[in-house]
């Protein structure tokens, strides 16, 4: 088994990088949030509602996505950085 390349692996995201990533981590997760638990979340106040959802999408975020799209840029720019030195 080779050792990975250090010259080949990407760097820290972008700001706008990082932007798209947490976007498209969060609005999937509220989205099927709202749609999973939207009649009981309608009895709450909007500053409750908006702290339970918080409360559950951080972490789905932070801990289940957002490693998930890092690998999955990393692997993205790696392979990409790949096909242009084999060229």
């Amino acid at each position: 088994m080779t050792a990975p390349d250090p010259t080949n692996v990407p760097g820290s995201p972008t700001k706008h990088q990082l932007a798209l990533m947490i976007w498209l981590a969060v609005f999937p997760t509220l989205t099927l949030l709202n749609l999973a638990l939207g009649d009981w979340l309608r009895t709450l106040t909007p500053v409750v509602r908006t702290f339970v959802l918080a409360s559950i999408a951080v972490p789905i975020v932070i801990y289940g996505l957002m490693p998930q799209l890092h690998r999955a840029r990393r692997h993205l720019l790696t392979r990409r950085a790949g096909s242009r030195r084999v060229a």
